[in-house]
């Protein structure tokens, strides 16, 4: 039997890719510090929960960022927005990623990007952790065009200017945030 070239270069395009992509087993760790999370983080935690069997949010202590909402207020408000996400956990650290991903038998880091802008930072952070542990791979996903702008700080940049806040992040921070500032808006 005969096999064309088409043929076989597509058995081989099949059989490479399906290798690059398949997660199967797969644990991931979404780090950051998420102050406060905004429906852009939501997006991608939804999709890596279709994509990983296990997604750890890791509220990150970021030596370099003062945090504006308490550390424990963060966990909780994540935890109450991603709750019907079965394969989601919260979970809090104060290193370097790449160690808790290890210490918690994780074999991916997740990181999201808004737009191309984010890329070279990211591609950075990415081959240190590369570096440190050659295991733990990372997968970039990129935000839904739709919340491609938000930010947590932008998030708190409108709060602070009593803004309407609330299209930009889940629920369970809209409402507390509302509370916070007191529920007045411009």
């Amino acid at each position: 039997m005969k096999i064309s070239a088409i043929n076989s270069y597509q058995t081989d395009y099949n059989r490479i890719n399906r290798k690059r992509v398949s997660f199967e087993g797969g644990k991931a760790v979404y780090a950051g510090s998420f102050d406060p999370i905004t429906n852009g983080h939501i997006d991608l935690i939804k999709e890596a929960s279709n994509i990983f069997d296990k997604l750890i949010v890791l509220v990150a202590k970021n030596s370099k960022k003062q945090g504006f909402l308490p550390f424990e207020k963060r966990v909780e408000l994540i935890e109450q927005s991603v709750k019907d996400l079965k394969n989601v956990t919260v979970d809090t650290y104060e290193g370097l990623t790449v160690d808790y991903a290890k210490r918690n038998d994780a074999r991916y880091l997740l990181r999201g990007m808004r737009s191309v802008s984010d890329f070279d930072n990211e591609m950075q952070i990415s081959k240190i952790n590369e570096t440190l542990n050659p295991d733990i791979k990372t997968v970039f996903l990129f935000s839904s065009s739709e919340n491609s702008a938000i930010s947590s700080s932008t998030v708190r940049e409108i709060l602070l200017n009593c803004g309407d806040f609330t299209k930009f992040v889940p629920k369970p921070v809209a409402d507390y945030l509302i509370k916070l500032q007191g529920g007045k808006f411009n």
